[in-house]
């Protein structure tokens, strides 16, 4: 998804109508680009799903006033609020920076990942922020509650139809687009496990605040991830918390939008000091910085394939071979044995490979136990919010091609290893089953979805 449109507030009545004058408003470039993309003709009377989702016309006023406070000068307020003296009025402001955007940080600094986390840290603590962690602990807690939840589903498949196939949920542009346009065909097999960003969310309004001493309203929570999307997961209803008024991420900015600031405040990677993350346990914390097992997006399929095959059959899984089907982003992977297929999942990342999955799922064609889906062609790392290049607003390969080598460049740690997710799951969720580990890390996909626009292509 592009850049979000704040300034279009008013719902629509007709999304064909809006989305065709927004096309004959922009001019043809929008058009002939999409044409690029889809690989087909296009005439002014048709609706790309694309560019439905990237409209935002359908935004209410509420939400778009929402989205308006997620920018750098939402920040700079905070920033400026914190100078004054009014002392009731100051904000904690802690960030959480994705591992998706760290490689963005490594290729523009010129060092290694380790190093730009450290010069990345570094600069926001001029700024004003205190606190500096990386997400891997709440995409541990992703990755290990969905293992949970597809072998409960797996289980139960025969008895339930919604059981299977499982759909990721870490992606907010596929989550849209599944509530608002697929509604009730696919909302009940996405996996409920909270993506990475929002259990840091929990983390840090919750458990490290009460660590701290502080409470959640006081804090202001700064996420920089590699997609504008993650924009639209922050202000979701279901992670506002209305007794105490505050969000369990108070802003999102993309990796793009944390370099323009260095570039507006005239600040180079070469005089910023090495300044390690913080923990959330404190010095009890591992400063490793580490990657998850997978392709460059937290590695959901790998993680949960594994799991299954030990869990559910007994096998050990050490490598994966991916299969590809249509084209790179969209690839299978399968488990076999005595001839016998026991798994079959698949990696579908982009929206045209989307369109194709849903089509086969109306049809009733989908033969995987779990989808691993984005809406990014080549994954997190290609996000928008980092990946586009100045020039006509495309994906620039080349800094994707060398953000992927520096994140494969760090060590992986399995989430099943990771001692500090264990004294988590105890001192803070009072054990990996309990009520409060399903009610933090879990949430709810709803039906949203009204009448299709008349000329959606498929």
């Amino acid at each position: 998804m592009s850049e979000v449109n704040i300034n279009k507030r008013n719902k629509c009545e007709n999304c064909t109508k809006q989305c065709n004058k927004k096309q004959d408003d922009d001019g043809g470039d929008t058009i002939s680009e999409e044409k690029e993309v889809h690989g087909q003709s296009k005439d002014g009377s048709q609706l790309l799903l694309s560019a439905c989702l990237s409209c935002e016309g359908c935004l209410s006023e509420e939400d778009s006033m929402k989205l308006s406070q997620q920018n750098l000068e939402e920040l700079e307020q905070v920033l400026a609020l914190n100078k004054r003296c009014d002392v009731s009025k100051h904000k904690v402001l802690v960030a959480s920076v994705c591992p998706q955007s760290l490689p963005f940080f490594a290729v523009k600094f010129g060092v290694d990942v380790t190093e730009a986390a450290h010069k990345l840290c570094s600069f926001l603590k001029g700024l004003g922020v205190k606190y500096v962690f990386d997400t891997m602990l709440a995409a541990g807690f992703s990755i290990l509650e969905s293992q949970k939840e597809f072998c409960q589903r797996y289980r139960r498949r025969h008895h339930d139809s919604n059981a299977l196939p499982m759909f990721t949920s870490s992606c907010p542009g596929w989550i849209r687009y599944s509530e608002r346009i697929l509604g009730s065909l696919v909302t009940p097999h996405i996996c409920t496990a909270r993506s990475p960003q929002q259990i840091m969310g929990r983390l840090v309004k919750d458990f490290f605040s009460k660590q701290q001493k502080m409470s959640p309203e006081t804090i202001y929570h700064i996420v920089i991830a590699p997609c504008f999307d993650k924009k639209l997961e922050a202000v979701r209803e279901e992670f506002y918390n209305s007794l105490l008024e505050t969000r369990d991420v108070d802003c999102v900015l993309t990796s793009g939008e944390i370099y323009h600031l260095m570039e507006q405040r005239k600040v180079s990677a070469a005089e910023l000091d090495s300044t390690p993350l913080d923990q959330v346990l404190g010095d009890a914390g591992d400063s490793v910085l580490v990657r998850h097992d997978g392709r460059g997006s937290e590695g959901f399929l790998e993680h949960v394939f594994k799991h299954a095959a030990k869990e559910i059959f007994g096998l050990d899984v050490h490598e994966i071979s991916y299969k590809t089907i249509r084209n790179r982003d969209f690839q299978e992977v399968t488990l076999e044995r005595d001839g016998e297929t026991l798994l079959q999942f698949a990696a579908v990342y982009g929206f045209r490979n989307i369109q194709t999955l849903v089509h086969r799922m109306r049809k009733g064609r989908v033969p995987y136990q779990l989808v691993e889906v984005l809406s990014c062609p080549g994954g997190c790392l290609s996000g928008r919010g980092q990946a586009e290049s100045e020039a006509a607003g495309r994906v620039d390969k080349a800094l994707v091609q060398q953000m992927e080598e520096a994140y494969n460049s760090l060590p992986v740690r399995l989430p099943e290893v990771n001692p500090i997710l264990h004294t988590l799951y105890q001192d803070w969720l009072q054990g990996q089953d309990s009520p409060q580990a399903n009610r933090l890390l879990h949430t709810e996909y709803r039906n949203q979805s009204q009448t299709q626009p008349p000329h959606m292509q498929w």
